[in-house]
């Protein structure tokens, strides 16, 4: 038998197949499929048009709906969609759904999908978004999927899947303090560009991954899908399955790629050399060092996100914040509920993080969402109306991406992005 990769080896074992190679077109069976307030309306109209009125869900437990996106806001529109949400959900008598306005709202479906208990080491997992490839940080192979595949896969639990080429990137070394996974991901992404990696799993291994936590392995895996990944993959090590298993009850059964597997590529990379960097406008791809970029002057940092609104993604802004002020509008945004509450017993030196945010002069903090990271309706939190410059730590930067189309956004980490709130301008955390 051939040798393959971890996705090969993940995807041949939901076809019932011994063995894959890329460009195979196969039939997967799916654990899990995603949805939310923005493509679940039109992934349930499809799947009752061509399945039928009455027809049921291939799986109750198998579909997991988190509305997340354009939830705290007055638009009817936004409302009609968690409506139609919420109605099938009573006609699928579905187990799985985060209804806002309740206690089991959850906030962002990518950090809320992990925090339940639905994503496990060695599980098939489609959404109907981009940034699905997230949940390849704990092991699975997880994409993004359109409304129609989302609709076949509703009725039937399957989805006709071509076998990616695997690009392997090899992170090396100990990362430095004023890194983060975002730093690391920007780097990659910048080297290979946004269709460096078209249709490929982007399988991220070395010692400087084995050490990231659970909370910067989804943010390397978020941003897959901004090389044109089909997914991103990280092995799982001994902290990813208790994280798992303090999640869930359901077996799983972890897999692991042949250490010898042919890839179409291999990179490797010294991540002690890596700089605190930006993407600047209006492309992830184009990298700079933050000190390359001290003449930008801002009028806005934003944090949050699920690239950027995890707790360690607070803690690293706090650490920044702490007895400093910021001197622009600086929002913060917790992507969920669980890291929301812990927003208020984290503590750095005998503060929690809301007080010193709060004391630094951030905004009041938002209620967990997607918020402006996908721009919105127009009172939604932190969304841009005019050329305001932002440094963000969200995902994208394209043109309109966090609302008008005249605001420039610069893609950053959290730490850079405290930084950057402190000094009015790009800054580098390491020139404070």
């Amino acid at each position: 038998m051939s040798k393959m990769t971890m996705t090969e080896k993940i995807l041949a074992k939901h076809a019932g197949l011994d063995s894959v190679k890329p460009g195979d077109n196969i039939w997967v069976n799916i654990d899990i499929l995603l949805t939310h307030d923005v493509c679940g309306p039109g992934t349930i109209g499809i799947f009752h048009r061509e399945f039928g009125e009455d027809a049921k869900v291939f799986d109750r437990e198998g579909v997991v709906i988190i509305p997340d996106h354009y939830i705290f806001t007055a638009d009817e529109k936004a409302h009609r969609n968690v409506d139609t949400l919420r109605e099938f959900v009573k006609e699928q008598d579905l187990p799985y759904f985060y209804e806002p306005g309740t206690p089991r709202y959850c906030g962002v479906c990518h950090l809320g999908l992990p925090q339940h208990g639905h994503v496990r080491p060695g599980e098939v997992i489609v959404g109907t978004d981009s940034h699905t490839c997230s949940h390849g940080a704990l092991g699975a192979f997880s994409t993004g999927i359109g409304n129609t595949d989302a609709g076949f896969v509703m009725g039937t639990g399957k989805m006709l899947v071509k076998v990616p080429e695997t690009i392997r990137f090899v992170l090396n070394g100990k990362k430095p303090d004023y890194i983060s996974a975002k730093d690391m991901i920007l780097r990659i992404i910048g080297d290979i560009g946004v269709d460096g990696a078209t249709y490929c799993a982007m399988e991220f291994t070395g010692e400087a991954v084995d050490a990231l936590t659970i909370d910067e392995r989804i943010t390397i895996c978020n941003m897959a899908v901004e090389a044109g990944a089909k997914n991103g993959i990280i092995p799982p090590n001994q902290m990813t399955l208790d994280y798992v298993k303090a999640r869930t009850g359901k077996e799983f059964t972890p897999v692991y790629g042949d250490p010898d597997a042919p890839v179409l590529k291999e990179y490797v990379y010294d991540v002690s050399t890596f700089v605190p960097c930006v993407a600047k406008p209006h492309i992830p791809s184009n990298y700079a060092p933050a000190r390359d970029c001290t003449d930008i002057k801002l009028d806005r940092s934003y944090i949050g996100s699920c690239t950027g609104g995890k707790l360690e993604d607070f803690v690293m802004a706090a650490s920044i914040l702490k007895d400093r002020k910021v001197c622009i509008d600086t929002f913060i945004v917790p992507a969920t509920t669980e890291i929301a509450e812990k927003l208020m017993t984290t503590e750095i030196g005998g503060k929690s993080l809301v007080t010193i945010f709060a004391e630094a002069g951030c905004l009041p903090i938002a209620p967990p969402s997607c918020a402006a990271c996908l721009g919105g309706p127009i009172d939604t939190f932190g969304r841009t109306h005019g050329k305001e410059v932002v440094i963000s730590t969200t995902n994208r930067n394209f043109i309109g991406r966090m609302g008008s189309k005249e605001a420039p956004i610069y893609l950053a980490s959290p730490l850079t992005a405290a930084a950057s709130a402190v000094k009015g301008y790009i800054c580098d955390p390491r020139d404070l």
